[in-house]
């Protein structure tokens, strides 16, 4: 998964230079330290942008506090402006999400307020929440951040299952546990931001239950499931969206850019059917061709969990803010949650509206194999529902 990256740059600067003329020579030092001094003024504003960009620091009595930059702030409100998030909207109370993921820093500013309605270890069986790699903070914080972020749903009841390692790596199994665990623990959504490569053979023949046996059964029951598409897109794309994105009736995420074009790393899916190369996949109809909705992806603010912000690129950032916008569906639409009598009807039902609320990309007719069926629309995606 990407990770957040700061780019730092270097500019080497020629001492200063004689020139022979008629037998002497004429200094232009002061000519060089001139150019020196605009190359280094030059310099200084690009690596106080690009460091400002993601953080500033601010004096309040004395004290020094670290705080988002106003950029930072102004694109993270520009991705909301981009999919429509409700001004007023953004609380989402007694709706249960589940993140699989790395874990959590609860000791992030913009985490103050928050606390987990469930945590469970399945790496390290650690009974206090952490995160060793960073990945499952960043996503959390889109979806529940409460400080000089704002999350999509900053207000629902959060689980969180740590399947993935300090690498952020994991096995495909240890993350089916932690979606049974999420619903065993009456999750209503579970968002993975997982984009692995699918399996060699779809049913991971002779190893068990695996992510995409979970999701189906916890559709079955009427729970969400929402995963990243993956970030394998252009030359080196395999073909489909990732496993177990590419499950019928899992919610597959692809990307866009602030402008709302389509992220150049999101995965591109094969809707027409495939023998080969394995693994076999079936032709896929509406609502369910793959990916379904596309949202922010490249270089979207995030939290780290050293208590800073970051940018993170990927169809993880994306998949969350599609999760944010079920939460508050699902708040404003009691009925749409999953209860004992839970069916994947309503599933369903929601997967369609997704589908004609969705902004489709310039010139777009029906679905697109990257774009999906359209641009995800929080408020038309509210309104829809209200209209059905």
């Amino acid at each position: 998964m990407p990770v957040d990256e700061i780019a730092s740059v270097a500019v080497d600067v020629a001492p200063e230079a004689t020139v022979s003329v008629a037998g002497g020579h004429v200094t232009v030092g002061d000519d060089m330290r001139m150019i020196r001094r605009i190359v280094s003024f030059t310099l200084g504003i690009t690596m106080i942008l690009a460091a400002g960009y993601l953080v500033a620091v601010v004096m309040t009595d004395g004290a020094i506090l670290l705080r988002p930059s106003e950029m930072a702030l102004e694109r993270h409100s520009d991705y909301n402006d981009l999919v429509n998030v409700p001004g007023s909207g953004s609380a989402a109370p007694d709706v249960t999400v589940c993140i699989v993921d790395s874990g959590i820093s609860m000791g992030h500013s913009d985490f103050s307020e928050l606390q987990l309605a469930g945590w469970k270890d399945f790496v390290n069986d650690r009974a206090d929440p952490y995160d060793d790699h960073g990945h499952g903070t960043s996503m959390a914080g889109i979806l529940v951040a409460n400080g000089w972020m704002k999350g999509v749903a900053n207000d629902v009841d959060l689980l969180v299952a740590k399947a993935l390692g300090s690498d952020g790596s994991g096995d495909d199994g240890m993350v089916a546990e932690a979606i049974d665990w999420c619903v065993s623990n009456g999750a209503h959504i579970i968002s993975l931001s997982l984009g692995g490569a699918p399996d060699v053979l779809p049913f991971n023949l002779g190893s068990g239950r695996n992510s995409g046996d979970a999701s189906n059964e916890a559709i079955d029951a009427g729970i969400y499931v929402v995963a990243a598409a993956g970030n394998d897109g252009g030359p080196d794309d395999d073909g489909d969206v990732a496993h177990p994105s590419s499950e019928q009736q899992v919610i597959s995420v692809g990307g866009v850019t602030l402008s709302g074009t389509s992220w150049s790393g999101s995965s591109e899916g094969d809707n027409n059917g495939r023998i080969l190369p394995l693994p076999i996949i079936l032709p896929r109809g509406d609502p369910n061709q793959k990916p379904e909705i596309v949202a922010p992806a490249q270089a979207v603010p995030v939290l780290t969990k050293d208590g800073g912000w970051g940018l993170a690129d990927g169809t993880s950032a994306a998949t969350v803010y599609v999760t944010g916008a079920l939460a508050l569906l699902l708040q404003q639409n009691p009925e749409l949650r999953a209860n004992e009598t839970g069916s994947s009807d309503t599933v369903n039902t929601v997967k369609n509206w997704l589908m004609e609320s969705a902004v489709p990309g310039e010139d777009q007719t029906g679905h697109d194999d990257k774009y999906g069926y359209g641009m995800l629309n929080i408020q038309a995606l509210l309104a829809q529902a209200e209209s059905s």
